[in-house]
């Protein structure tokens, strides 16, 4: 990435200049801005493959129903505990309505891949061994991923099935967003839109770090000045579980009849992506 590189935090001083309150009558799309974007897709990947774990991993699907709290907790961080309603050593039925909640503590408690969660995500879903479509509610409770808070009751569907980048029976996952999110200056962000994301590499392992996951989708997003904008996948992202970041892709992002893309590079595993909007190209760090 051969391009100027901004520091994040001037990056922010521009936004502030730029967007004020005339946001809706014209301002340009800034860094800032796609930086927090980026930020909320980093969570909804991470929080996405944790509740889809705790279905497919335990007593979801895997047609054990008498798991031990031991048994689920080697699928998270050693600092998250898990308690289900059926309680942990029950045997359950299929149809029978299943609770967990996953509580990462207050202090922080940091994934694999070096995202630091805390507060607690209660997860819901029907054990039904034999079907090849789930839907899981999960609700965040004071919950915060890497210092940004998360609030509400979201859903998504998961699915058995092949695609065109993967022709073997696999996981999509289809998330439909409905978000609040609360940055470490208090600014309160909202996006609704919808991501797909497959495995397209490690599904065949038990080894969580070796996933390889492609997302599509479109949301808009609101942001605290009244300014909106849309963002759609036009090239599809690329996630590792064992990176922090997005590693590849690009999103489009429109906002008052101004077009911006911001391109995640080649693959590689670091904090840097290309924001270019008006023909001019800049490297931003996007960080935890």
């Amino acid at each position: 990435m051969k391009t100027t590189k901004f520091i994040l935090g001037l990056a922010l001083a521009f936004s502030i200049f730029s967007c004020s309150k005339d946001d809706n009558n014209g301002s340009p799309i800034s860094a800032a801005d796609a930086a927090t974007n980026a930020k909320l897709d980093i969570m909804n990947d991470d929080v996405s493959k944790i509740v889809e774990d705790q279905l497919t991993t335990s007593d979801g699907i895997s047609g054990k129903t008498n798991l031990t709290t031991q048994d689920v907790a080697t699928y998270l961080p050693p600092c998250a505990t898990v308690t289900r309603v059926p309680a942990f050593g029950t045997v359950i039925t299929p149809g029978t309505l299943i609770t967990k909640t996953i509580d990462f503590g207050t202090t922080g408690c940091p994934l694999p891949n070096g995202n630091v969660l805390r507060g607690v995500i209660v997860i819901s879903f029907t054990f039904q061994p034999d079907a090849t479509s789930h839907t899981i509610t999960y609700t965040f409770q004071d919950f915060y991923h890497n210092a940004i808070k998360f609030n509400g009751t979201k859903t998504f569907t998961r699915v058995m099935a092949t695609s065109t980048i993967n022709p073997n029976i696999h996981p999509i996952v289809t998330m439909n967003m409905d978000m609040t999110a609360t940055l470490p200056n208090g600014d309160i962000v909202t996006r609704v839109g919808q991501r797909v994301r497959e495995i397209i590499e490690g599904y065949s392992t038990a080894i969580w770090l070796d996933n390889i996951y492609q997302i599509t989708g479109e949301w808009t997003t609101t942001f605290p000045n009244g300014g909106v904008q849309t963002s759609t996948i036009t090239t599809p992202l690329r996630i590792r579980m064992n990176c922090p970041n997005i590693v590849r892709g690009v999103i489009t992002i429109v906002r008052n009849g101004n077009t911006a893309t911001l391109d995640y590079g080649d693959g590689e595993c670091d904090n840097l992506a290309i924001f270019t909007v008006n023909g001019v190209a800049n490297t931003i760090t996007l960080g935890n």
